[in-house]
């Protein structure tokens, strides 16, 4: 971690095999989107999803056929070696499912609620067998209790509790100089999370079984409402924007937002929840969060490819398919040298263009080539840990730079096993 940010004090909640808060490096989070009870696509998602690198998976759970595949979805990632821990994510009949599929609630690691779809109101459509008085969010909590589950109170600006923007607005309205309605709107998003968490203590909850989100769909929105959520609590913080958006909008929306958090020590968990194309990977979105955390030195994940922009020295497209090349390799790598190999996440590779940077940046990578731009010796030098080791020459210079990357993993970084 960068020795620039100091993490903000938090408390450490454990959900399964991950800890979140409390010092625990940032947690890299994401959710399927497939029907939670098309049991083969779910367990297909999550797998990839845990294979990219997500540290937990968050499933929909909003039937009575998603709860009743949740034990299925469990075994069989299991079976594959994939002990991810499942989240999942209620909201109006989360109390139902957990109540009528105890073996759902069990073997879930952790719950979402969002208190302003849950209900605080017992209503007679509400009642559940063996809870004649409680109401929904009261059983949710009891069930994260009894089967010792934490749970995210998770606050959303379009879902939120509105007896708490109504009391709210009513209390400004009353002021001698009221405050605008967007601030107001904030301070109630606040207020709802930790008032659901406060009430959840009141019921048993431990304070360190709980986590907060307070997520919004616009950066400075989000930067303010988690700026001021940090000085009212200790709770472990979940980070994200709700709806982030596709493509590079989304990308620059969340990395806007979470960096400048990050930065303050603000944040345990994230989730980059962007909207994938038509017929996307799901992963993207793994992939941004963890290169949010590693080029901001919080944590490294895989190793970093540096390669130069381009310019008129670098007509030739060669150094952009080697570089777009020899990163999806690292890729796909990863789990396998993950396993096999110790700190082989922090490994840097240069991929350069011409003369001009491109023996200084290889240099200072670990493995470094500098390919040769318009008008140089048609040679590629490659750098080893500062030292030339070699010069590739002729058609498969792609091809050979691979293998020497591999060689170079297999020989620098100890293997875990012995």
């Amino acid at each position: 971690m960068s020795a620039a940010i100091k993490r903000r004090p938090s408390q450490r909640v454990q959900v399964g095999k991950i800890m979140l808060g409390g010092g625990a490096p940032v947690v890299v989070q994401s959710m399927t989107n497939t029907d939670t009870a098309d049991i083969g696509a779910t367990v297909q998602q999550v797998y990839e999803l845990a294979q990219a690198g997500s540290e937990l998976v968050r499933i929909t759970v909003n039937t009575p056929e998603a709860a009743a595949a949740v034990p299925a979805i469990r075994k069989r990632l299991d079976a594959l070696g994939c002990d991810v821990p499942l989240i999942g994510d209620f909201h109006y009949n989360g109390h139902r499912l957990l109540t009528e599929y105890p073996e759902c609630a069990q073997l879930l690691a952790k719950y979402r609620i969002n208190p302003g779809n849950v209900g605080r109101v017992r209503k007679s459509e509400n009642l559940v067998a063996g809870h004649p008085e409680a109401d929904p969010f009261t059983i949710m909590i009891e069930t994260a209790i009894r089967y010792g589950k934490p749970v995210r109170i998770g606050v959303n600006w379009g879902s939120l509790d509105q007896s708490v923007v109504v009391r709210m607005m009513d209390e400004n309205s009353r002021q001698p100089e009221p405050k605008d309605v967007k601030e107001v709107t904030r301070a109630a998003l606040i207020a709802s999370a930790i008032e659901g968490a406060k009430r959840a203590e009141q019921l048993g909850m431990p304070h360190d079984r709980i986590v907060l989100s307070c997520k919004v769909s616009e950066v400075q929105d989000l930067i303010a409402v988690y700026r001021s959520l940090t000085q009212q609590c200790d709770y472990a913080l979940h980070l994200g924007l709700t709806e982030a958006g596709m493509g590079s909008k989304g990308i620059v929306a969340s990395t806007a937002a979470l960096a400048v958090l990050l930065q303050e020590g603000i944040g345990d968990t994230i989730r980059v929840s962007l909207t994938p194309a038509p017929g996307g990977s799901r992963t993207e979105e793994v992939i941004v969060a963890q290169e949010i955390l590693q080029t901001m030195g919080l944590r490294a994940f895989a190793p970093m490819v540096t390669a130069c922009p381009g310019c008129g020295r670098t007509t030739s497209t060669v150094f952009q398919e080697l570089a777009q090349s020899i990163q999806a390799h690292l890729r796909e790598q990863m789990p396998e040298w993950r396993k096999q190999y110790a700190g082989v996440e922090n490994m840097t590779v240069a991929v350069m263009g011409c003369v001009v940077n491109g023996p200084g940046e290889s240099k200072l990578a670990n493995i470094g080539i500098s390919l040769p731009g318009t008008g140089e010796t048609p040679a590629a030098p490659v750098y080893i840990d500062g030292e030339k080791a070699m010069t590739l020459r002729g058609e498969n210079i792609a091809a050979e730079f691979v293998q020497i990357v591999d060689d170079y993993v297999a020989k620098k970084y100890v293997r875990k096993n012995g």
